[in-house]
């Protein structure tokens, strides 16, 4: 939640980019989210103030931004900011922002706040969730979703990484892209059952295609993959195995 201890991709923007949504995993995984959105909620029924917290490229913001919501793109990155000025540029109804969430006002409240993919790079991800609910109006919905460490685990196991596994998934060598606090699921719905909202969806992300032996098949198979990860991504017990956990909540007070 801080420019001193989260991590921001200001050096690696453009691998950032190439990595995550150059790839099967960043476009299924960016192609579940908005589905699920949509599903849960009515976008073209009127405008909405929204807020995309780490926008990243810009790909959620530019995706909602045919139904003219009223727009706030939001990272920490200087050069994140940058790219998606530059990609969307030929879009007016987008304010960007760049800072820390901490330093977004409480007196703005949000029809939809969405952090995607974030929370795994924060020193303190339930502050960062406190945070977001005070932005969300009562009435409002904040989305989520973040790097999943059973499965991250889970993963590791199947690949071989036996030694990482038993070492508590902690890299001698810090790898910039790979996320530095992975939550778990249930403990993350654990504590928002405490608090005022009601959780209206959650779903496994990419809860197969990651574990696909013949990788060749994420591409030639991508249509299909897609239609078996949305049909099984909200049952048990396939959620839990996503590599990223998608959750959809109402604040009711």
């Amino acid at each position: 939640m801080n420019k001193n201890t989260d991590q921001s991709f200001d050096a690696i923007i453009d691998k950032f980019a190439n990595n995550i949504y150059g790839s099967t995993k960043g476009q299924l995984r960016h192609e579940l989210l908005l589905h699920y959105l949509q599903q849960y909620i009515n976008l073209a029924e009127r405008s909405l103030d929204i807020i995309d917290v780490g926008g990243g490229t810009g790909i959620m913001c530019e995706a909602l931004a045919k139904y003219n919501h009223r727009l706030t793109y939001n990272d920490i990155s200087e050069q994140a900011v940058l790219l998606a000025k530059s990609n969307l540029a030929q879009l007016s109804n987008i304010e960007f922002n760049c800072g820390s969430l901490t330093e977004l006002p409480d007196s703005k409240h949000y029809d939809l706040l969405i952090c995607h993919a974030v929370l795994e790079w924060l020193v303190s991800p339930f502050e960062a969730i406190e945070k977001m609910l005070s932005m969300v109006r009562v009435g409002g919905v904040l989305s989520i979703s973040f790097f999943n460490q059973d499965a991250h685990r889970f993963g590791n196991l199947l690949y071989g990484n036996f030694d990482y596994v038993e070492a508590g998934l902690k890299n001698k060598n810090t790898v910039r892209l790979n996320p530095n606090n992975a939550l778990k699921p249930a403990e993350v719905l654990s504590y928002l059952s405490e608090k005022s909202v009601e959780v209206i969806h959650t779903a496994g992300i990419r809860w197969f295609h990651d574990y696909l032996q013949d990788r060749s098949m994420q591409q030639s198979r991508y249509q299909q993959i897609k239609s078996l990860e949305l049909e099984y991504g909200t049952r048990e017990p396939y959620k839990w195995l996503g590599k990223y956990f998608h959750i959809i909540l109402r604040r009711t007070a």
